[in-house]
C-alpha cells in the first residue's frame, strides 16, 4: 500500500495526506514530484504494516451442477451467483454420461438457483433444498461450506 505525504522543507513540517492510519512505515522515502516554484515535495512512503487487519474472503469452491435433459436442448444456470441471467452461463452435454453440466465457483454461502432449459424454468429434481419464490414456484438451494 502506498501513502502519499506532503514534506514542507522549509519548515520542517511533515503531514500526512493518508486514508489510513498506520504505525510502522519504512524509512524509504521516494521524491515522486518537485516544483521549483515551492518548496514543498511530495514524497511516497511504503507502509510496512496497518494497525487494522483486513479479513480475508473465503476462498471460492468449485461447485459442478448437472441436470438430465434432451441432446440438443439449450440448458442455462440462472441464480442469485449471476443475477438470475438465462444466458450467462450454459451447460455442457456429456455424451457420456448423458447429462448437461457446468462448473462454477463460489464463495461459502447459500445460494438459490434454477435450470433455464429451452426457456422453460425448472428447479433441479435432483436437489431435496428448496425454497418458495416471489412467483409462486421454486428455487432450488444448495450450501456452500
Amino acid at each position: 500500500m502506498r501513502y502519499y505525504c506532503a514534506f514542507a522543507a522549509n519548515k520542517g513540517e511533515y503531514s500526512a495526506f493518508c486514508a489510513q492510519r498506520r504505525k510502522k512505515a519504512t524509512n524509504k522515502m521516494k521524491i515522486r514530484k518537485t516544483t521549483k516554484k515551492s518548496t514543498t515535495k511530495v514524497v511516497t512512503r511504503k507502509s510496512a504494516g496497518c494497525a487494522v487487519k483486513k479479513a480475508k474472503a473465503p476462498a471460492a469452491k468449485s461447485v459442478t451442477f448437472t441436470v438430465h435433459a434432451e441432446k440438443g436442448k439449450a440448458v442455462y444456470l440462472a441464480g442469485e451467483f449471476n443475477k438470475w441471467s438465462t444466458t450467462a452461463k450454459k451447460l455442457a452435454y456429456k455424451a457420456k454420461d448423458g447429462v448437461y453440466s457446468t462448473t462454477v465457483k463460489l464463495a461459502p454461502g447459500e445460494y438459490q438457483y434454477k435450470f433455464v432449459i429451452d426457456g422453460t424454468w425448472c428447479a433441479d429434481p435432483e436437489n431435496v433444498n428448496s425454497v418458495r419464490n416471489d412467483q409462486g414456484t421454486f428455487n432450488s438451494v444448495i450450501t456452500v461450506k
